[in-house]
Protein backbone atom coordinates (compact mmCIF):
# COMPACT_ATOMS: atom_id res chain seq x y z
CA UNK A 1 0.00 0.00 0.00
CA UNK A 2 1.16 3.46 -0.95
CA UNK A 3 1.67 5.72 2.09
CA UNK A 4 -0.41 8.84 1.48
CA UNK A 5 1.33 12.02 0.77
CA UNK A 6 1.92 14.82 3.25
CA UNK A 7 -0.88 18.08 2.64
CA UNK A 8 0.40 21.15 1.67
CA UNK A 9 -0.21 23.58 3.94
CA UNK A 10 -0.41 27.62 3.19
CA UNK A 11 -1.05 31.23 3.77
CA UNK A 12 -3.32 33.53 2.03
CA UNK A 13 -4.81 36.81 2.02
CA UNK A 14 -7.18 35.77 -0.74
CA UNK A 15 -9.13 32.42 -0.01
CA UNK A 16 -10.97 30.89 -3.14
CA UNK A 17 -14.80 31.35 -2.22
CA UNK A 18 -14.93 27.77 -2.28
CA UNK A 19 -12.24 26.75 -0.35
CA UNK A 20 -14.03 29.51 2.47
CA UNK A 21 -17.22 27.20 1.80
CA UNK A 22 -15.50 23.89 2.41
CA UNK A 23 -14.34 24.70 5.76
CA UNK A 24 -17.42 26.15 6.94
CA UNK A 25 -19.75 22.95 5.71
CA UNK A 26 -16.87 20.83 6.99
CA UNK A 27 -17.00 22.37 10.18
CA UNK A 28 -20.93 22.38 10.39
CA UNK A 29 -20.97 19.13 9.77
CA UNK A 30 -18.33 18.48 12.99
CA UNK A 31 -21.02 20.83 15.35
CA UNK A 32 -23.92 18.79 13.74
CA UNK A 33 -22.29 15.55 14.74
CA UNK A 34 -21.44 16.83 17.97
CA UNK A 35 -24.21 18.65 19.37
CA UNK A 36 -26.88 17.15 16.91
CA UNK A 37 -28.61 20.52 16.24
CA UNK A 38 -28.70 21.81 12.65
CA UNK A 39 -29.86 25.75 13.30
CA UNK A 40 -27.13 28.11 12.10
CA UNK A 41 -28.41 30.48 9.56
CA UNK A 42 -27.04 33.68 7.89
CA UNK A 43 -28.95 36.83 8.76
CA UNK A 44 -28.35 40.60 7.70
CA UNK A 45 -30.47 43.88 8.30
CA UNK A 46 -29.92 45.61 5.16
CA UNK A 47 -30.53 49.45 4.48
CA UNK A 48 -31.22 50.61 0.38
CA UNK A 49 -31.06 54.00 -0.46
CA UNK A 50 -34.82 55.02 -1.74
CA UNK A 51 -33.81 56.42 -4.80
CA UNK A 52 -31.12 53.81 -6.15
CA UNK A 53 -32.11 50.47 -4.41
CA UNK A 54 -28.72 50.10 -3.77
CA UNK A 55 -27.75 48.50 -0.22
CA UNK A 56 -25.91 51.74 1.67
CA UNK A 57 -25.19 49.71 4.92
CA UNK A 58 -26.04 47.32 7.54
CA UNK A 59 -25.86 44.24 9.71
CA UNK A 60 -24.65 40.80 9.12
CA UNK A 61 -24.27 37.94 11.19
CA UNK A 62 -26.05 34.17 11.76
CA UNK A 63 -27.33 31.99 14.33
CA UNK A 64 -26.27 29.02 15.84
CA UNK A 65 -27.27 27.19 18.70
CA UNK A 66 -29.15 29.57 20.84
CA UNK A 67 -26.59 32.65 19.77
CA UNK A 68 -27.18 35.27 17.81
CA UNK A 69 -23.68 36.86 16.07
CA UNK A 70 -23.27 40.11 14.93
CA UNK A 71 -20.57 40.22 12.73
CA UNK A 72 -20.54 43.41 10.78
CA UNK A 73 -22.34 46.25 11.11
CA UNK A 74 -21.86 49.45 8.89
CA UNK A 75 -23.58 52.67 8.42
CA UNK A 76 -22.05 55.79 6.29
CA UNK A 77 -21.75 58.84 8.02
CA UNK A 78 -24.48 60.87 7.03
CA UNK A 79 -26.96 57.99 8.01
CA UNK A 80 -25.25 57.94 11.99
CA UNK A 81 -26.86 59.65 14.98
CA UNK A 82 -30.64 59.95 14.49
CA UNK A 83 -31.91 56.11 15.76
CA UNK A 84 -31.25 53.87 12.06
CA UNK A 85 -28.61 51.94 13.90
CA UNK A 86 -30.34 51.09 16.93
CA UNK A 87 -33.46 49.85 14.96
CA UNK A 88 -30.99 47.92 12.77
CA UNK A 89 -30.11 46.59 15.92
CA UNK A 90 -33.26 45.88 17.08
CA UNK A 91 -34.90 44.03 14.44
CA UNK A 92 -31.58 41.87 14.54
CA UNK A 93 -32.02 40.88 18.03
CA UNK A 94 -35.75 40.12 16.96
CA UNK A 95 -34.88 37.91 14.60
CA UNK A 96 -32.44 36.28 16.88
CA UNK A 97 -35.60 35.82 19.44
CA UNK A 98 -37.22 34.72 16.85
CA UNK A 99 -35.30 32.22 15.83
CA UNK A 100 -34.95 30.83 20.04
CA UNK A 101 -31.81 32.70 20.33
CA UNK A 102 -31.16 33.55 24.14
CA UNK A 103 -27.76 35.42 23.95
CA UNK A 104 -26.27 37.50 21.36
CA UNK A 105 -22.71 38.36 20.69
CA UNK A 106 -19.96 40.55 18.94
CA UNK A 107 -16.99 42.23 19.23
CA UNK A 108 -15.97 46.03 18.23
CA UNK A 109 -13.09 47.95 18.14
CA UNK A 110 -12.32 50.79 21.19
CA UNK A 111 -12.81 53.28 18.85
CA UNK A 112 -15.71 51.93 16.81
CA UNK A 113 -19.00 51.67 18.50
CA UNK A 114 -18.90 50.16 22.04
CA UNK A 115 -20.64 52.84 23.62
CA UNK A 116 -23.17 52.81 21.25
CA UNK A 117 -24.09 48.95 21.77
CA UNK A 118 -24.20 49.77 25.76
CA UNK A 119 -26.52 52.55 24.61
CA UNK A 120 -28.73 49.75 23.39
CA UNK A 121 -28.04 47.28 26.27
CA UNK A 122 -25.23 45.38 25.31
CA UNK A 123 -22.46 44.47 28.62
CA UNK A 124 -18.92 44.45 28.01
CA UNK A 125 -17.29 41.21 28.78
CA UNK A 126 -13.84 41.69 27.66
CA UNK A 127 -11.04 43.55 25.86
CA UNK A 128 -7.71 42.66 24.45
CA UNK A 129 -5.68 44.89 23.57
CA UNK A 130 -4.14 45.39 19.62
CA UNK A 131 -0.45 45.74 18.59
CA UNK A 132 0.34 48.24 18.55
CA UNK A 133 -1.27 49.84 21.50
CA UNK A 134 -4.15 51.99 21.10
CA UNK A 135 -7.32 50.86 19.85
CA UNK A 136 -8.57 47.21 21.20
CA UNK A 137 -11.01 45.06 20.28
CA UNK A 138 -14.13 44.68 22.91
CA UNK A 139 -16.13 41.92 23.29
CA UNK A 140 -19.86 42.55 24.07
CA UNK A 141 -22.75 40.17 24.96
CA UNK A 142 -26.88 41.20 25.34
CA UNK A 143 -29.41 38.79 27.25
CA UNK A 144 -32.24 38.59 24.38
CA UNK A 145 -34.63 37.02 26.57
CA UNK A 146 -35.13 40.54 28.38
CA UNK A 147 -37.57 42.14 25.89
CA UNK A 148 -36.72 45.87 25.90
CA UNK A 149 -39.62 48.49 26.36
CA UNK A 150 -39.93 50.62 22.73
CA UNK A 151 -39.74 53.43 24.60
CA UNK A 152 -36.04 52.46 25.27
CA UNK A 153 -36.12 51.49 28.51
CA UNK A 154 -35.89 48.23 29.76
CA UNK A 155 -38.95 46.66 30.34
Amino acid sequence: MTPMRQPTVFVTDSPEPDDVALISDGLDEFNVLKAGINDRRALAVLVRDPDTQRVVGGLTGRTSLGLLFVDLFYLPSELRGAGLGSEILRQAEDEGRRRGCRTAVLYTISFQAPEFYQRNGWQKFGEIPSNPPGPSRVFMTKDLTELPCRSGTRG
